[in-house]
């Protein structure tokens, strides 16, 4: 399972704003800085985010984004879910796709289907703040560069 860079931006945003202190705004220049990615790909990340109630976003100058929730509230689970496109490891899972050939008899199509959820149940047993724990350590790296 791999997951797109849209769902691994909207993770590294939330760390990001988890690192900081509760309500301490961050800009998103500020977040593409630290990690060295596209500002613009992040700008639609955030504004996602900011929809999914997972950031709020304050306008103007002076203005940018901070986390809307506890962070012990924002399920990983969850998240990859709503970022995710789909979670088609192979073509039979697609109900568009034509399909395999091999489809109506084969059972590695349930041994895939089983392992999709077990990755997904992994992660509904996590929330941010699990991820924060080195919070200090986290902040050194990503806001004293």
């Amino acid at each position: 399972m791999r997951l797109t860079l849209y769902t691994d931006y909207s993770l590294r945003v939330l760390l990001y704003l988890g690192a900081k202190e509760p309500n301490e705004l961050s800009t998103i220049k500020d977040i593409s800085d630290a990690y060295a990615i596209s500002k613009n790909h992040l700008m639609k990340v955030t504004h996602e985010l900011g929809k999914m109630g997972y950031i709020t976003t304050v306008r103007g100058r002076g203005g940018g984004i901070c986390l809307a929730q506890d962070p012990k509230d924002i399920n990983i689970g969850v998240l990859v879910r709503k970022t995710e496109e789909d979670f088609y490891l192979v073509e039979c899972f697609n109900p568009d796709s034509p399909g395999c050939i091999i489809s109506p008899v084969c059972s590695l199509k349930g041994a895939l289907n089983k392992a999709l959820h077990a990755y997904i149940a992994v992660l509904d047993d996590y929330n941010l703040a699990d991820f924060l724990t080195s919070k200090e350590d986290l902040a050194a790296i990503l806001f004293d560069r």
